[in-house]
């Protein structure tokens, strides 16, 4: 993992760009999801060391972590492009079991608006969808104007485990090839992006990942009885892939195959190739403008009840001022007790200010004490410092 002298050394000359802050966060493990790049987290020792032995090569954080989000940048203006335009998107990821499709899609929908980019992925059919027709329960999913869909597998189940796994007969499957072409077709017609990517890995890394998977707790939820079956029936697999090939690579809809032995470069060459499909650009938006806040005299913030509020497991450190209101159930560390709330300082400027509209005050005494003869309370106090600034 870089640190931040190498990250500021590699972004020298540009100290506005964005890219700085957000590598020096994923150098220090403080990413927004840290998770999703400590792949191995929980490993046990013997695992670890076998997959770090099997991937000598595996390309390095100083360059992986730079190059992804120099894309999820471009990601972000590909997405402007296809809102602004009404363009719609729909992108399949196919492959074997634990090959990765996973992983890019988190990447690519990391840091991307989910009202526009969503991920579709069904469970089996129930019941009633087995009568229908094979695509139907895939169309209600497809993309409305400035919308893309990626589908963690897709409709070429039936081509893969449904055929593999017999839960398809023959002349279902056969069914299915012949339709198909026609129904990507159709979608292309009607202004439908149709991207097809197959995520490809070797007998061996696949038998190392599910490995991993069986000694990691926070992996062993991937592992499904399909998954199982996977290794059992490799060879099937690879023929059904092969025929599949064969039979559904159109030209207004070609397969990519993504080779995914590398995690790390996988997802790089995965979402690199998929911004040179789609011919976006820039899209121009108007300057943002942040508005004043509004303060109304007359409005006096209610003390909410103290069960509202979630209790803080973990309190910050003494003399930091957490919350205003003490928070039910709060823990305070031992042996010591919470400072008592500060009040924050007033700006100079804001003295002055009230100082110049009320000259029967002076500077030290317009906001830090409660004019002569009146009320000391709080509420009283801050209505008349509103009437006084809007005076």
């Amino acid at each position: 993992m870089p640190d931040r002298r190498a990250l500021a050394d590699l972004w020298k000359g540009k100290p506005e760009d964005w890219l700085l802050d957000e590598l020096a966060e994923a150098a220090d493990g403080a990413d927004d999801d840290p998770e999703l790049e400590l792949d191995d987290a929980v490993l046990s020792r013997r695992i670890a060391e076998l997959y770090r032995r099997a991937h000598p090569d595996e390309l390095p954080g100083s360059i992986y972590f730079p190059e992804l989000l120099r894309l999820q940048a471009e990601l972000i203006k590909l997405q402007d492009w296809v809102v602004a335009n009404k363009e719609k998107v729909v992108i399949l990821f196919e492959g074997r079991d634990s090959a990765g499709k996973g992983g890019v899609i988190k990447r690519i929908t990391q840091r991307l608006n989910p009202r526009v980019v969503r991920t579709v992925a069904l469970p089996a059919p129930s019941d009633r969808e087995r009568t229908q027709w094979y695509f139907q329960r895939y169309v209600p999913h497809l993309p409305a104007g400035g919308e893309i869909v990626l589908f963690d597998r897709s409709w070429y189940n039936r081509a893969g485990v449904e055929r593999v796994m017999g839960f398809a007969s023959e002349d279902q499957v056969e069914e299915f090839f012949r339709d198909v072409p026609e129904f990507e077709r159709m979608l292309v017609r009607s202004g439908i992006r149709v991207v097809k990517y197959w995520f490809s890995i070797t007998d061996q890394e696949q038998q190392l990942r599910f490995l991993v998977r069986i000694h990691d707790p926070l992996k062993q939820w991937k592992l499904s009885p399909m998954d199982l079956q996977s290794r059992v029936r490799w060879e099937d697999y690879t023929k059904a892939k092969e025929d599949m090939f064969a039979r559904t690579n159109i030209p207004e809809a070609p397969w990519y195959i993504v080779e995914g032995n590398d995690k790390k470069r996988a997802r790089l060459n995965c979402i690199s190739h998929l911004l040179t499909l789609i011919p976006y650009g820039e899209v121009t938006h108007e300057e943002i403008a942040l508005p004043e806040r509004v303060y109304n005299a007359d409005y006096e913030r209610a003390v909410l009840p103290r069960e509202l509020y979630v209790p803080e497991r973990y309190p910050r450190p003494t003399g930091v001022v957490s919350n205003p209101r003490p928070m039910a159930g709060a823990l305070e560390p031992l042996g010591e007790q919470q400072a008592p709330r500060e009040e924050p300082e007033v700006p100079a400027e804001l003295v002055r200010l009230v100082a110049e509209r009320n000259p029967a005050l002076g500077p030290s005494e317009a906001l830090s004490n409660p004019p002569p003869g009146k009320s000391a309370s709080r509420k009283g106090w801050r209505a008349r410092l509103r009437s006084i600034l809007k005076s």
